[in-house]
């Protein structure tokens, strides 16, 4: 595996020895593995066993989602630091998960062992090396069971959607296996409640521009006994109106201008005739047609000024929630000023 290393640090040693710190001789990350569970009895001791191997010196949590099975039991034989979350909803755990955990570097993925948990040295190398808030780990899959042909079209669709509204985007836009920084998880409002926790994360990195990677990892099928939690209709539909309403939450101006632009179109539309009707007898014959095009101009007014003071407002939010990220040290600062 190749090593990446930041031209400004130390002499590194492989990180999945825990010989030397990534930040440099003079301290040693604290790095948390954090699982969201739900009725991951099957596959749970397998995932925490996995990560211990590639990452020793890492804490492992489990956060259970209510579940039915022996999760719990098992993730704490397991080795693991089990907590629970009694919301439902991945959104629920993640919000927890990223308010309880105190770290440096944070290692989120399912604990369905579908994801490849000897690429997690990789991604917090990159992470450390290149200064990053966060690498998604691109799920790249073999076997057919591992990913419906419904995730997979529905993954593309969403990820050009997301690509198209806010301009830049990831190719794996609802992995769940990333690495983040301390600064992004503290600066992070987790607001979502299922699902669309990865679009959130993903448009939040977005739209505060932080430094951010990829990395392709393998993904691999379920264990036997061990279901999909995800609805490809239902969670879908929830993650497309997630979509929009942070399409609306964050590009107002794009958002409301839109509605403006169609709204004085069919104005225009309407009143035409009855301009030019006018122009040649000096009457207006359809008086409900004109009052209906005058409503639809006004709105579209109306429209056009909610769009540019929510721009105004949306500004100074994003203003703040940068200043946030900004109060918390990313990687390079806390090793520079170690060493």
């Amino acid at each position: 595996m190749r090593r990446v290393r930041s031209p400004a640090a130390p002499q590194q040693k492989n990180i999945e020895t825990g010989a030397v710190s990534p930040y440099g001789d003079a301290m040693t990350p604290r790095i948390a593995v954090i699982l969201p569970c739900y009725n991951e009895e099957a596959a749970i001791a397998k995932t925490v066993g996995e990560f211990r191997a590639a990452l020793p010196d890492a804490a492992i949590y489990v956060y259970d989602n209510n579940s039915s099975d022996g999760t719990m039991r098992v993730a704490a034989a397991a080795g693991a630091i089990v907590r629970s979350e009694r919301m439902q909803g991945k959104g629920h755990v993640v919000r927890r998960m990223f308010a309880d955990v105190d770290a440096d570097i944070y290692v989120m993925a399912d604990g369905d062992a579908t994801y490849d948990t000897a690429a997690a040295p990789a991604m917090v190398e990159r992470l450390l090396g290149e200064g990053l808030d966060m690498v998604v780990g691109a799920r790249v899959h073999e076997a057919a069971e591992a990913y419906r042909r419904g995730h997979v079209l529905g993954n593309r669709m969403m990820t050009g959607v997301l690509a198209g509204l806010f301009g830049r985007s990831f190719t794996d836009i609802f992995s769940g296996y990333r690495v983040f920084s301390r600064r992004f998880v503290k600066s992070f409002p987790a607001l979502s409640r299922g699902f669309e926790t990865e679009t959130e994360i993903s448009v939040h990195a977005l739209e505060l521009r932080m430094p951010v990677g990829e990395i392709e990892t393998r993904y691999f099928a379920r264990l036997e006994g061990s279901h999909s939690k995800l609805s490809t209709y239902r969670d879908g539909l929830r993650i497309a109106r997630t979509i929009a309403t942070l399409y609306r939450v964050e590009r107002p101006m794009l958002f409301f201008g839109w509605i403006a632009v169609a709204l004085a179109a069919v104005s225009i539309l309407l009143a035409f005739p009855l301009a030019l009707t006018y122009w040649q007898t000096g009457l207006v014959p359809r008086l409900p047609t004109a009052v209906l095009s005058t409503g639809l101009m006004l709105l579209a007014f109306l429209s056009g000024f909610c769009g540019l003071i929510l721009d105004t407002v949306v500004r100074g939010r994003r203003e703040v929630r940068r200043l946030a990220y900004l109060a918390v040290p990313g990687p390079l600062a806390v090793r520079d000023e170690q060493r």
